[in-house]
């Protein structure tokens, strides 16, 4: 089995500067992307520690809001061991969280939000913000971006201002297919499950033209579950 310390070194970031869009997702072996409805359930102990490297050496995690809905987010947080190896590099304790939710149909009430460690932030578009953004303000900070569709560029632009230029990205696949449109995707990690699931479940990419997208394996970890860990970065 990878250990914590080695799957920090296959991952590592080669410095901190300019922005970065890393995509973070499981499959299985014939390319579904939930099991009974959820992404969690292809995964392993080796996915899971593998999750909190990643998160840990975020700036900021960003998840869709029907991902949050499907997979029973809570408030995120990394653990102790993690706030201490950020707190060495001059990190914040905490990763920031960001929830994309163009109708703003979130519930101020749900963990995610409620659960927090640091104030959330919501991505929306003007007119939902305009519209509704007040329901939220004892508990996120709403984010407008983009007049009728949010504007992922613009949303990594806002980040960047925070200072938060390392950007996990946990899905869904519509977001991360919005983010290969738009030519935003630097990396992604790619955890292949030992499972072979059938049924309708979609892929890991949905909502998006197809089209010959390239990157580069940048390295490939196994452990003895039989999960194949694949890191893709861009050209």
């Amino acid at each position: 089995m990878p250990t914590r310390a080695e799957l920090f070194d296959v991952y590592a970031l080669h410095g901190r500067d300019g922005l970065r869009v890393r995509m973070n997702f499981v499959s299985s072996a014939d390319g579904a992307v939930t099991l009974d409805g959820r992404s969690g359930a292809l995964g392993g102990d080796t996915d899971r520690t593998l999750m909190q490297v990643l998160r840990t050496m975020a700036d900021v995690i960003v998840v869709g809001a029907g991902t949050v809905r499907a997979e029973g987010y809570g408030g995120l947080r990394v653990d102790p061991d993690d706030v201490e190896w950020r707190r060495a590099r001059g990190l914040d304790d905490q990763p920031g969280i960001a929830v994309v939710s163009g109708g703003l149909h979130l519930d101020p009430t749900a963990a995610f939000i409620i659960d927090a460690v640091r104030t959330p932030v919501i991505v929306t578009t003007d007119a939902a913000a305009a519209a509704d953004a007040g329901r939220f303000d004892s508990v996120a900070t709403v984010m407008a971006c983009g007049e009728d569709d949010v504007d992922l560029a613009a949303m990594l632009d806002a980040f960047a201002r925070r200072g938060w230029t390392q950007v996990l990205c946990e899905g869904g696949p519509h977001l991360f297919g919005a983010l290969l449109e738009a030519d935003l995707v630097d990396e992604v990690c790619l955890t292949l499950a030992p499972r072979f699931v059938g049924g309708e479940t979609g892929r890991i990419v949905q909502g998006v033209a197809e089209s010959d997208r390239r990157f580069s394996l940048d390295s490939v970890v196994t452990d003895d579950e039989g999960f194949a860990f694949l890191r893709y970065v861009a050209p």
